[in-house]
């Protein structure tokens, strides 16, 4: 089996080596993604019709929205599968009866002392992570970041305080059920703007149309509907990126962890 495996991999390999000969050279201006008039419009007119400096945010979720809302779908459901595969209930569920030798190995370990210099450490930079992660989706609009790269923050900083103390810790801060209720508004504000538009008499995710419900023009409410997403975009990664954390550490109990 593993033979087959490393003969699969290697034969993909290969495949996506010869396949990346016929990419265009590195700046040619004769590329299909240079020619193309759609490349040259996000160039000369986002700033235009979204008022976003930064072309790479007014592209991700607002001219190519409709993916971005089904990336963030993947990753929504990829934490639930494993939520599915992992999570066990009840106590004892975390231990497989038929090892007992495994049993006798767990119950010999020591509890985990507290250490008052990490945990104190941990409780001073996690504030200053988060408001950082705040400032990384807010000025996505302006700079490199956004709802990705700031929820990856926001969930580090979970994370942080499990590795310092203990899943238990984070629970008492934000529980099991919170985090789950917060992966789902994330893709339920994403999409909502869009059925937003669609009642304003718009297609899905177009934008300009909340200017009847924002006091803004059409281009500021683009603008405005961009952070929005961003938003959402950040509470589901943020949820789901310590809800893989906590159950692949903890073998699905959510007790303890690495």
């Amino acid at each position: 089996m593993k033979a087959l495996g490393f003969i699969a991999v290697l034969a993909t390999g290969l495949l996506l080596l010869a396949a990346s000969r016929d990419f265009p050279d590195w700046g040619d201006p004769h590329s299909p993604a240079s020619s193309y008039r759609l490349s040259r419009h996000f160039i000369t007119e986002t700033k235009n019709e979204t008022a976003v400096p930064n072309m790479v945010t007014a592209v991700l979720a607002d001219y190519r929205g409709y993916d971005t809302l089904f990336e963030a779908v993947v990753i929504f459901t990829a934490g639930i599968a494993v939520i599915g595969v992992l999570r066990r209930f009840g106590p004892g569920k975390g231990i497989r009866s038929e090892v007992p030798y495994r049993r006798a190995q767990i119950s010999e370990l020591t509890p985990k002392q507290p250490d008052l210099i990490v945990e104190s450490t941990v409780r001073l930079l996690i504030p200053i992570i988060q408001i950082f992660a705040l400032y990384v989706i807010a000025h996505g609009h302006h700079s490199p970041g956004g709802g990705f790269q700031g929820g990856v923050i926001f969930g580090a900083s979970f994370i942080l305080l499990a590795l310092a103390c203990d899943l238990k810790a984070v629970q008492n801060w934000v529980s099991e059920k919170r985090i789950l209720i917060l992966a789902c508004s994330g893709i339920l504000i994403y999409s909502g703007i869009g059925v937003l538009c669609q009642l304003l008499g718009e297609n899905f995710l177009d934008y300009q149309i909340l200017h009847r419900v924002l006091p803004v023009d059409p281009v500021m409410a683009r603008y405005h509907s961009i952070l929005g997403v961003e938003i959402g975009v950040a509470f589901t990664v943020t949820a789901i990126m310590f809800s893989l954390y906590s159950n692949l550490s903890s073998n699905g109990q959510m007790k303890e962890g690495i």
